[in-house]
């Protein structure tokens, strides 16, 4: 009961936010007056002086997206050129940290600029606290801005008539850091703190164990780089353990509020899109199908981990209580950790706080399905309520085909032009993650990560590795050592890929639809606010993911279910 409530608490907090943050992302991003405007205004006029941008000047879907890349390479190389040269730069103690490889380091920037702060090192032994800070942190808050500036571009795309325009990337940029991302994250990194989060910059101490051994323990600016993870959909921990340490997630509070930074902005966008599109009713039944995947998520992975390890069944009920508790923490337990995994993995946020390798099979099947599905439940800051639509689209398709209706969506004509950039949209995610999955399961370089398990579950750490890193969510199942110039390459390929390739493709599906006028609703339009059309979006998602992946589920989790059971 108490799990229970913990998940009807956190799914009514997050309906509750929805819709004053949806307003205020609305009112942000349509310049509408807030109560920070006189403290920012001046601020964001002298960013706009400073680097030459126009504010007024719009932008198509090309040069947005043009301006998006860009954007991110250069974040890449400047923050691979910090993780480089940080034995050169402040709070670098060589007692202790390495210097990343080139491979590694290349690996860390792609996945930083990509939001999906993958992690093939620890934190702690590798990264100085100048890389923290200035290299990470700050990456967690550009990439993260620059993900919810295009999925506030693509909303424009629906919500503009006869206008090309999907607004001023740099602009987008500038709103989405100093209005949502930088007030949010310093009031959050307070709360942290408060809860006994470390925010300093002292030396690693050096303590004598019970045993006479010396144990060197970190601390450093966490609470820095904890809340923005999150709040910008990122994840990467300052600890290899990442959420699962106490520095960065000490108490069951924490872990609640760190939980609702992930979910309630990307579920506050619906209303957003509602909003601006001037169609609430469709922002709503968009929430209410994701929040219907939510729940079933929760309860399939609960139900899951409610059983006790099939390695472990023999031990006495009495020493491993209340289900599977290998590789969860005490604190937080089978119920925190059920929450945590389902909404990072639905997040597109890494920010676990158990190891997700120890899960039963079913259980683990369920995070890797959230990220399948292409981040659509809530998903990223930004880019998650586009897959969502793209996604809606794929439904609107075949159901306007089924009924013999002219495919439109809020007035929208969905021509074969539309149509062919949603279904390159469906497929290009599950090419990359099955290609890779294959090259890397046939591979001697490949199967030399699998240093810990092999068969199915082996199967299963690779096959999860790429499909976090292309729905750039960045969790992994630890049992895969990944860090080799083989997967830094192939997964930072896949990282690109899943960042770049997807936001050009709804862009440029947004650069389309822009230009249109709205068509009035007649008896040939299909209505998409109405619970028939729920209940088509939730079968189609179904039906996607099944045909792109039940082949590989089965190879993994589902065989490595049934064999366990056995």
């Amino acid at each position: 009961m108490t799990e229970l409530f913990q998940y009807g608490l956190f799914l009514a907090v997050v309906i509750l936010l929805v819709k004053p943050v949806g307003l205020y992302l609305a009112r942000v991003f349509e310049a509408e007056k807030t109560w920070l405007d006189p403290l920012l205004r001046p601020v964001e006029s002298g960013i706009y002086r400073l680097a030459g941008v126009d504010p007024a000047r719009g932008m198509d879907w090309k040069e947005y997206a043009s301006s998006f890349v860009l954007f991110g390479f250069l974040g890449t190389g400047l923050l691979y050129g910090i993780l480089r040269l940080q034995f050169l730069l402040p709070w670098f103690f060589p007692k202790v940290l390495t210097t990343p490889t080139p491979d590694l380091a290349m690996n860390t920037a792609v996945s930083f600029a990509t939001t999906t702060t993958w992690q093939a090192y620890a934190g702690e032994s590798t990264m100085s606290y100048f890389s923290q800070v200035t290299g990470l942190a700050a990456q967690n808050f550009l990439a993260g801005a620059a993900g919810l500036a295009v999925g506030i571009a693509f909303i424009r795309g629906f919500s503009r008539e006869g206008n090309a325009e999907l607004g001023n990337f740099w602009v987008d940029l500038v709103r989405a850091t100093l209005w949502v991302l930088l007030p949010i994250s310093i009031l959050g990194s307070l709360v942290l703190v408060w809860q006994g989060v470390p925010a300093n910059f002292n030396p690693y101490v050096e303590a004598a164990t019970l045993q006479g051994a010396t144990q060197l323990i970190p601390q450093g600016p966490v609470a820095v780089l904890e809340f923005i993870k999150n709040l910008g959909t990122n994840g990467g921990g300052f600890f290899n353990a990442n959420g699962a340490h106490p520095y960065e997630n000490p108490t069951p509070l924490t872990n609640f509020i760190e939980l609702l930074a992930i979910a309630v902005p990307p579920a506050a966008l619906t209303y957003t899109f509602g909003r601006m599109t001037g169609a609430q009713r469709q922002g709503w039944t968009i929430f209410w199908v994701m929040a219907l995947l939510f729940v079933t998520g929760v309860g399939a992975c609960q139900w899951a981990e409610q059983a006790p390890n099939p390695a472990l069944a023999q031990i006495d009920a009495a020493i491993l209580p209340g289900g599977n508790l290998e590789g969860k923490e005490t604190r937080f337990g089978v119920g925190a950790s059920v929450l945590a995994a389902i909404t990072t993995s639905n997040g597109a946020t890494g920010s676990y706080n158990a190891m997700h390798d120890s899960f039963n099979p079913l259980g683990g099947l369920v995070p890797l399905v959230n990220m399948l599905l292409g981040e659509i439940v809530f998903g990223g800051l930004g880019t998650g309520l586009f897959s969502f639509i793209m996604v809606a689209l794929v439904g609107l398709f075949v159901g306007s085909l089924m009924v013999g209706r002219a495919p439109e969506y809020l007035g929208k004509r969905l021509g074969p032009a539309q149509i062919k950039l949603v279904s390159f949209y469906a497929v290009l995610a599950p090419t990359v993650i099955l290609l890779l999955t294959a090259l890397a399961v046939v591979s001697e370089p490949g199967r030399a990560g699998l240093t810990t398990n092999a068969g199915a579950h082996g199967f299963t750490e690779i096959f999860f590795a790429y499909t976090s890193a292309a729905s750039s969510n960045g969790q992994n199942f630890a049992g895969l050592s990944a860090n080799s110039p083989f997967y830094n390459i192939t997964i930072a390929v896949a990282m690109v890929v899943g960042r770049y390739g997807l936001v050009i493709v709804a862009l440029a599906l947004a650069g389309t639809l822009a230009p249109q006028r709205r068509r009035p609703a007649t008896a040939g339009t299909l209505p998409t606010d109405t619970p028939l059309f729920a209940l088509l979006l939730t079968l189609t998602v179904a039906v996607l993911g099944a045909l792109s992946y039940l082949p590989a589920l089965a190879v993994g989790p589902l065989v490595e279910h049934l064999l366990a059971s056995g």
